[in-house]
């Protein structure tokens, strides 16, 4: 399958495009950076915002999925990358004719997530992470799934919980809606996503996915994905 990544420079779309590839799927890497993506056997590399419409039409003629790896810091200021990208992305889908997108999103975009048990995260970490460092970020990926549910494409929504680094794919799950735990690995988060592409369990629904396996060193994570400029 030939696939379109978008963010393949960040951090969830250089594992998914590593897996991809490794999968053996074509891959287009979608970007604004291309000078860090090496050359590799069934990768080609797009220069393009993902809220230029032209340069996106451009980017994923010929592709048969979209992967959207898109991601912004946390910020006070109004954030409008996810919902700006969906809605161009998804025009660009329809004029080509591509129907099948994933895109990444969160478990807090369900407003009834509560993970079992977790009374630290529910306590301290959601209040302080959430709903007041990731409050912009989190409305605006609220508004991509809203200008996503409005298209005729097969889409799927991916909600990982807290991301955090771990260097292989573990017994992740995944569940409708959203996965009753507290963290995501990414390179389970971008597994779940290939699995999805070929499975199709989730069309038109959002997919929880998590990680049990193993747990990530908390501050570590607040300072990486929220705090820590790169």
């Amino acid at each position: 399958m030939r696939i379109a990544v978008f963010g393949a420079n960040g951090p969830t779309g250089r594992r998914l495009t590593d897996q991809a590839l490794a999968a053996g799927h074509e891959v287009v890497a979608v970007t604004r950076r291309p000078g860090f993506l090496p050359a590799r056997p069934g990768l080609a590399v797009a220069v393009a915002d993902a809220t230029d419409l032209a340069a996106v039409d451009a980017a994923i003629g010929g592709t048969d999925a979209v992967l959207s790896a898109l991601g912004a810091r946390f910020s006070k200021e109004t954030i409008t990358t996810y919902s700006a990208s969906a809605t161009v992305i998804t025009r660009a889908m329809a004029r080509h004719g591509i129907k099948r997108l994933l895109a990444v999103s969160s478990s807090i975009a369900d407003p009834n997530w509560r993970p079992t048990g977790a009374h630290f995260f529910d306590h301290v970490l959601d209040p302080l992470v959430n709903r007041r460092l990731g409050r912009t970020l989190h409305g605006d990926m609220r508004r991509m799934e809203a200008v996503i549910r409005q298209t005729g494409l097969d889409w799927t929504f991916v909600r990982p919980s807290g991301l955090f680094e771990h260097p292989v794919v573990t017994d992740y799950h995944t569940a409708e809606t959203s996965a009753d735990g507290v963290f995501t690995a990414r390179a389970d988060l971008a597994a779940s996503m290939l699995r999805e592409l070929a499975e199709r369990r989730y069309v038109r629904t959002a997919m929880g996915v998590i990680t049990t396996a193993v747990k990530p060193n908390i501050a570590k994570l607040i300072w990486d994905e929220g705090v820590k400029k790169k």
